[in-house]
């Protein structure tokens, strides 16, 4: 059975505390539901504001495969302003709790049952889809949840949505709710929040009794809790049933969730199901050692299924094939007496809690191994120009080899502008890329240590490199240097 996408990000999930969208901001998200394969996009509420119209007119005159919504309240000036926005659809939103009902509308059931049918109608003949949402439903009579629903029907609406509006479902409770209310004469949709944590489990239950349409959201962001998940219903669906299916391009789904982590400025938990960072990371060393042999020992599917990739950490949980392993993609060959010292100090240096980086591996490496780093980058001095009225400015002095170089660059912070002028003066042995930039304060107070880790990558090859200083410019630089050093000795191995 082929399933809808209903995402609304841009509306239900912009309804996080702390984040507020720019209309280029959501156009530019709204671009990326639509490549990922969403149905419907609800692209946000037409009476919010001038700039939330301008967005959603933006999006809907981008002429997307998807559908566009906007949700609107049971009134009429709602839909005027929706019809303003040229959307195809209305979502329109009705409460049916008595709590709703009395508190917060103030109407009696038999008023806010009139006022529902008379905007559907209205809706209706102005030529707009109508996807009737009954808010707060799972607390909602049910009698008189239907009958709201089969009016509203009569007048217009082609889809109808129970909404979880505070999470009062469990998967089987919601298999029963969405069940009951599947022989009402049109598709049903899933809408759930997650406040106890079952927004997915939940959504998926309701499509076992009927809905052939579900509501999330990029990362579950959303108000409270947050929203379903769209990766996780989606991979879901998509690994543990056989006879559902979506439109949902899986392998854009990890960089569609890191961008709308980096727009929204949501933080997304490293432990987060499908697109965390950790997802698809291992450091225990009998994990390890069963994933260098076959990779669904401890793994359901491979990352690449979701755009994502697999990542061995090394930490006090590694084990000597993990380790080893990493060693030669960094191009380390070792003794099996190496390897063991190297072990050793390994676990030694994540014992004392810390994060044990490519550059740490080189310099413990190094150690064990008495090779001398070949340095073909120096780095002999850094000077910043940085004001409020000046663009930011660095020159550097780099040692590269037997000649010494002058670069200047210019960046959007005295950081950004460092490492552009060392990757001017590096351009002729090497086109790096920064891939990650990480830092911390090690320590509080105004002369806090501060610890620089990057990613950069030189071709297929990636590695992290770490610095910890007083000053940050001097630490991202190091960092920098020294990842910039390990990909030059990479290269340099990988063309003898």
């Amino acid at each position: 059975m082929k399933l809808k996408v209903y995402d609304t990000t841009l509306r239900d999930g912009e309804q996080t505390p702390g984040i507020s969208l720019t209309p280029t901001e959501k156009l530019a998200i709204a671009l990326r539901l639509d490549e990922l394969g969403v149905d419907i996009i609800e692209a946000g509420s037409a009476i919010t504001s001038k700039g939330e119209r301008e967005a959603i007119q933006d999006i809907a005159h981008e002429n997307l495969n998807a559908e566009i919504a906007s949700f609107a309240r049971i009134l009429k000036e709602d839909v005027d302003y929706c019809l303003d926005c040229d959307v195809s659809m209305v979502n329109l939103v009705v409460p049916t709790s008595p709590i709703h009902m009395e508190y917060k509308l103030k109407k009696s059931p038999g008023e806010v049952l009139n006022q529902a049918v008379n905007v559907t109608e209205y809706a209706k003949s102005h030529g707009l889809k109508i996807l009737l949402s009954a808010e707060d439903s799972t607390r909602s009579d049910m009698n008189f949840l239907k009958e709201v629903f089969k009016q509203t029907i009569s007048a217009g609406a082609c889809r109808i949505c129970p909404c979880d509006t505070v999470s009062m479902l469990t998967p089987e409770k919601s298999l029963n709710f969405y069940k009951e209310l599947s022989s009402l004469g049109v598709p049903v949709d899933v809408h759930c929040h997650n406040d106890f944590g079952l927004s997915t489990a939940n959504t998926l239950a309701g499509i076992r009794g009927g809905a052939s349409e579900f509501h999330v959201t990029v990362n579950g962001i959303g108000e409270r809790a947050g929203n379903a998940s769209l990766e996780e219903v989606v991979v879901s669906l998509n690994q543990l049933y056989d006879n559902y299916s979506t439109n949902i391009n899986l392998n854009q789904l990890y960089s569609a969730s890191k961008m709308v982590s980096r727009l929204t400025g949501a933080y997304l938990e490293p432990n987060k199901a499908i697109v965390g960072e950790n997802a698809f990371s291992h450091e225990s060393g009998i994990h390890s050692d069963g994933m260098l042999k076959n990779s669904h020992t401890y793994e359901p599917f491979n990352p690449e299924l979701v755009g994502n990739h697999r990542r061995f950490v090394l930490g006090k949980h590694v084990g000597s094939k993990g380790l080893q392993n990493r060693l030669e993609q960094l191009g380390i060959y070792t003794t099996n007496k190496e390897l063991s010292k190297i072990f050793d100090l390994v676990k030694n240096l994540a014992d004392k809690g810390k994060i044990v980086t490519d550059a740490d591996i080189q310099a413990i490496s190094d150690y064990v191994m008495d090779i001398a780093e070949d340095t073909k980058v120096d780095l002999q001095e850094v000077t910043i120009v940085s004001s409020n009225r000046v663009t930011p400015t660095a020159s550097v002095k780099l040692g590269l080899e037997n000649q010494m170089i002058l670069e200047a660059g210019i960046g959007v912070g005295p950081v950004d502008a460092a490492i552009n002028a060392v990757n001017k003066g590096v351009k002729e042995f090497a086109d790096v890329e920064l891939e990650e930039y990480h830092v911390d304060a090690i320590t509080g107070g105004a002369d806090a240590l501060i610890d620089v880790i990057v990613k950069l990558r030189l071709g297929n090859n990636v590695i992290s490199a770490r610095s910890t200083q007083p000053d940050i410019i001097n630490a991202s630089v190091e960092a920098y240097i020294i990842g910039v050093n390990r990909l030059l000795e990479i290269k340099k191995k990988q063309d003898e």
